[in-house]
């Protein structure tokens, strides 16, 4: 038998695929053509929601599924068929979000409105809450704390502490939230996320696998957060292979069996050249 080779790359795009100016370096931009050169799709799988799509096609160079939104939004990006879009009824959200203020105390929320999510022309901005901090230079609403859950379904719901950290506050969160009423995660930027139950990575990632028709046993997947270990996880015990990049989260290194240097390093292009062959960029960088 050969070395092990993929039919399908996933990645996480911030922190992962993505330089620290959010953008895709000419050496990563030339590896991902080289695996679509040699047969092997690329599947960009991020928290970020479908009001930044566009940016996530211009990451993606256009073309593939993009699983957004933690997966809970699944796009082909050359058809802009919605694969999946799930959303977090309102009364469920309310519900979780006063659980885990019982035990963490009062939160600011930000959340992602799931209205016309299949309309992308039509999304509503972000809604947040006076006080959150959003990290983002984009769209949104600033409101009162009574006027950010929308009277309708949410996509995500974003929860910050003024004295907790993401990692304690998730720890906490989901000691009192089922997964059965929504999912909790965070990637590293000082909040948390309450998403639809069963929304994780891995199962949005799984909508993309069966659009391609790969096994998760020929899945390479990179990741940086605690948001990617679900498809982490899943490609290990299926098989495949998992990289962390070397600015990843502890448990994100301790899940993942493979290493490549950082975001800021071309790790993503460093693995994909050397596991597969590839002459594309500056192999003294």
């Amino acid at each position: 038998m050969g070395p092990w080779r993929p039919r399908l790359v996933a990645t996480d795009l911030d922190g992962t695929l993505l330089s620290s100016a959010g953008v895709v370096s000419p050496r990563t931009r030339a590896a991902l053509e080289a695996c679509w050169a040699a047969g092997i799709p690329v599947v960009g799988v991020t928290g970020r929601g479908p009001r930044l799509l566009e940016s996530v096609r211009e990451a993606m160079g256009g073309r593939g599924v993009a699983v957004l939104a933690q997966g809970g939004f699944v796009v082909d990006l050359d058809s802009d068929e919605v694969l999946r879009t799930v959303a977090l009824p309102r009364e469920e959200a309310t519900a979780a979000i006063a659980a885990i203020e019982a035990v963490a105390g009062e939160l600011v929320l930000a959340v992602e409105d799931a209205a016309d999510q299949a309309q992308r022309g039509a999304l509503p901005p972000l809604r947040v809450q006076h006080g959150f901090g959003w990290p983002y230079p984009e769209p949104a609403d600033l409101l009162h704390r009574d006027q950010v859950l929308p009277a309708g379904p949410v996509l995500k719901v974003f929860l910050r502490s003024a004295t907790l950290d993401e990692d304690a506050l998730l720890a906490l969160a989901r000691r009192v939230v089922d997964p059965a009423q929504g999912e909790l995660t965070h990637a590293g930027l000082g909040f948390i996320e309450l998403l639809p139950p069963g929304i994780t990575k891995a199962t949005g990632l799984a909508v993309a696998l069966e659009r391609w028709g790969v096994d998760l046993a020929d899945v390479l997947v990179f990741g940086d957060m605690p948001n990617d270990l679900p498809m982490i996880g899943a490609v290990s015990a299926a098989g495949g292979r998992a990289v962390a990049v070397a600015n990843a989260h502890p448990a994100v290194r301790a899940a993942a069996s493979g290493r490549t240097s950082g975001h800021d390093a071309d790790g993503v292009a460093r693995y994909l050249e050397a596991l597969l062959g590839l002459t594309v960029g500056d192999q003294r960088g």
